[in-house]
């Protein structure tokens, strides 16, 4: 194994820890994968220009150093019924995120959440069916949650898809 394998190998994720540094072939590899998660080993080899063998081995690396977390399916929010979407900040008291994740990771309509900086503390992506969905999410659900100061809702007229 060569001195930058031997590093990536090692490297590990988290706070305060550096991810693997990433070669030409793996972002290559994130890219393809990114596109298309499933896609065949045999298909990801050919297109990144390895062999097979050495995509598997790439592959394991990436998952077990975490830069590859899983794969998962795009969906159409407003052919899936979802027809209302928003994001939603929060203001919050500062000593709550722990025990508001468990909360916003029991409401389904609950996409996405990030702690972020800034006049909100929490940002989410809701998806609901409709305004009323969207409405008894925000007002029934999540100002019911200990901790929610206050909460800002912006509605998502077109959702353009980078990838």
């Amino acid at each position: 194994m060569n001195d930058v394998s031997s590093r990536e190998a090692t490297g590990t994720r988290g706070p305060g820890r550096l991810a693997p540094a990433l070669d030409e072939v793996d972002q290559r590899i994130v890219r393809e994968l990114t596109a298309d998660g499933r896609m065949s080993v045999r298909v990801l080899a050919e297109r990144v220009n390895i062999s097979r063998a050495n995509a598997y081995s790439r592959l394991e690396r990436l998952r077990d150093s975490g830069v590859l977390t899983g794969f998962t399916v795009k969906v159409d929010p407003a052919k899936a019924g979802l027809a209302t979407s928003a994001y939603v900040t929060l203001t919050v008291r500062q000593n709550s995120w722990r025990h508001l994740t468990e909360h916003l990771r029991r409401i389904p309509e609950v996409e996405h959440m990030a702690l972020v900086g800034g006049d909100a503390d929490v940002m989410l992506l809701v998806r609901a069916t409709d305004n009323q969905h969207l409405r008894q999410v925000v007002l029934g659900q999540l100002h019911d949650i200990p901790g929610v100061l206050g909460t800002r809702t912006t509605l998502i007229f077109e959702d353009i898809d980078n990838h």
